[in-house]
């Protein structure tokens, strides 16, 4: 089974978590100093926010699989329709230890598609660099029309993207 994942930035925590307790009718799976998430089944979600981020809003958007031949499926979809990848591989962030990949839309939008293979005591194993994005979306997630051109944020990506009109 796939569940669609949706990770927030908020200002305040505990405001937050009032609302949304009270919104999916169900407390949160896991609480920290400055994150909480929601494993929700209808409709199956996995709802984060922390406060982690530079602005309030969306983070990143994404899939969490169940299992890595599921997770394996969608990096093939991706590759198949020549989306740039960043493939961090096994990592950790968001009290969680997985395996993921990243894809970002034509608007900037992150998307991550993960599996989890356990929970971890801290937000993230390795120390973030300044002005890191609030979870794990990498501020400079390839786009499939990004070649060696600066992504919105201004940091150059430098991917080889395949098919026509490719460089780097």
């Amino acid at each position: 089974m796939k569940r669609f994942h949706v990770h927030l930035h908020v200002d305040d925590l505990a405001q937050s978590v009032g609302f949304y307790s009270r919104l999916f009718a169900a407390a949160p799976a896991r609480t920290e100093i400055d994150y909480a998430k929601w494993m929700l089944e209808d409709p199956p979600l996995n709802f984060a926010i922390s406060t982690r981020g530079h602005q309030p809003g969306i983070d990143h958007l994404g899939i969490q699989t169940d299992d890595p031949a599921e997770l394996a499926a969608l990096k093939a979809r991706a590759q198949v329709a020549d989306m740039a990848l960043l493939d961090e591989g096994q990592t950790s962030c968001c009290y969680a230890r997985s395996e993921k990949h990243w894809v970002t839309d034509p608007q900037g939008i992150a998307w991550e598609h993960f599996h989890t293979l356990g929970s971890i005591p801290v937000f993230n194993e390795s120390p973030a660099p300044a002005g890191e994005r609030a979870c794990c979306a990498p501020a400079t997630v390839p786009r499939a029309d990004d070649c060696c051109t600066p992504t919105p944020r201004g940091k150059p990506v430098g991917v080889p993207v395949a098919g026509p009109g490719s460089c780097c």
